[in-house]
């Protein structure tokens, strides 16, 4: 069977699931903006507060991916989509306007629920529309909403920051969710059999492919199992530690660059945007590559190895040098980012469709965990020394441990499979 099967849905799909998963990042990337430019000063924030309510959105999307991800395959991606939408853009906006710090640690956390939904749904949705040959590039396109969002997003707040305030800047930003909501309605359907833009024909080839590569997955009974099995609690810790850079990065990064002499918020904000131009590149090589080589392993371990030592090295080097520092954070930030689509192709080649999305809504929900340590730990730690070198060391950490995890995982996944086949044979 061809992979180039139905090429319109690239054309056709991928754009708005991009779309889609840039606005659900926008609404949790813009508040470390918002920390730097009069948020906590305005409402008489402490440091410890303020990175408490900067993970306070992880906790909440910690508890809700797997009854997401079991809504979406059983019921509804799209209608799932569509409320979480208008939710977080409504919450998101009301986030400028509130003046109680009571109410900002509700609407962080509400913010988490409403949109720990969509990363496993979006993948959910994905793999019923994308082959194995196909699945890491169009989970890498879903992805680069991302870094990609917060590349504009970075230039695009510090522009309203400096035109208006905080309190605007939240609430322009919440708007486009809302209107996007009816696009994505009005767009998508859930399975290629509801498609009407596609062939009868089509639909078919398109169903009978990916029916074929459920053939030769071990059959799992429930949850329960899959959860229980040793590749997907390894890649669960891994993804939490890599998420603990991740976000440790994506929270403060404007901050870290803001201590420069004469940084203002403009500067700050195109400043903060580089490492993610870096992401987008390594993140379409290496999806690329892995599918070319249905190699994911290769094309994961050695990125978060590579941004370990970049953040170790910028800690080495220090804050005095702080241009070859930003250079290390760039590459660190390009490395972090470049394994998630071969990454989330792992679970859909190892487990059956009917646990698939549940182990990756599971994994993903450790990454939030992850999230929450990593962007409550880095600013404590930042506000505990007055400095950034205790951050780069734990982050650095974290990635290092995250890589070894990852081959650890993959060989034990391996062996699954190979065992499988084993039964097969003497059967």
């Amino acid at each position: 069977m061809k992979q180039t099967i139905a090429k319109q849905r690239w054309f056709y799909l991928i754009p708005i699931a991009f779309i889609t998963y840039s606005l659900a990042y926008l609404d949790r990337a813009n508040y470390g903006f918002g920390a730097a430019a009069g948020l906590a000063k305005d409402l008489n924030i402490t440091s410890g507060t303020s990175s408490l309510l900067g993970s306070l959105f992880f906790l909440g999307y910690f508890f809700f991916q797997v009854p997401g991800a079991h809504y979406a395959e059983k019921k509804s991606a799209k209608k799932l989509i569509f409320w979480s939408l208008i939710l977080w853009g409504a919450l998101a906006s009301c986030t400028g306007l509130i003046s109680n710090v009571k109410l900002l640690f509700v609407i962080r956390f509400a913010l988490g629920v409403v949109e720990s939904a969509v990363m496993p749904s979006m993948l959910v949705f994905l793999s019923h529309w994308f082959t194995k040959a196909e699945r890491s590039r169009a989970n890498t396109f879903l992805i680069l909403g991302n870094p990609a969002t917060v590349l504009w997003m970075s230039i695009v707040s510090g522009y309203l920051l400096n035109a208006f305030n905080w309190r605007w800047m939240f609430i322009l930003e919440g708007i486009p969710a809302i209107i996007w909501a009816f696009l994505w309605w009005k767009l998508v359907q859930d399975k290629p059999k509801d498609a009407n833009w596609l062939s009868e024909q089509e639909k078919i080839d398109l169903e009978q492919q990916l029916q074929k590569e459920q053939e030769g997955i071990k059959p799992v009974k429930n949850y329960g199992e899959a959860f229980r099995s040793k590749p997907v609690i390894l890649l669960s810790i891994q993804y939490a530690l890599w998420s603990i850079g991740v976000y440790g990065f994506v929270m403060w990064l404007p901050s870290i660059i803001k201590t420069a002499p004469n940084m203002g918020i403009v500067e700050t904000g195109w400043l903060s945007s580089v490492p993610y131009i870096l992401s987008v590149v390594l993140m379409l090589v290496a999806s690329y590559f892995s599918d070319k080589t249905l190699n994911r392993n290769a094309f994961v371990w050695p990125f978060l190895l590579i941004g370990a030592v970049a953040f170790y090295v910028s800690y080495a080097i220090g804050t005095d040098h702080f241009w070859i520092s930003f250079v290390l954070l760039v590459i660190a930030g390009g490395a972090m980012y470049a394994p998630y689509g071969p990454f989330f192709a792992i679970i859909p080649e190892i487990l059956p469709r009917n646990v698939a999305g549940g182990a990756m809504a599971l994994i993903n929900s450790m990454g939030a965990l992850g999230s929450f340590v990593g962007s409550y730990v880095v600013g404590y730690l930042n506000g505990a020394t007055g400095g950034f070198s205790a951050s780069y060391i734990f982050m650095a950490g974290s990635l290092f441990l995250s890589a070894i995890l990852t081959v650890w995982a993959v060989n034990a996944a391996k062996k699954q499979g190979k065992d499988n086949m084993d039964k097969k044979v003497s059967a």
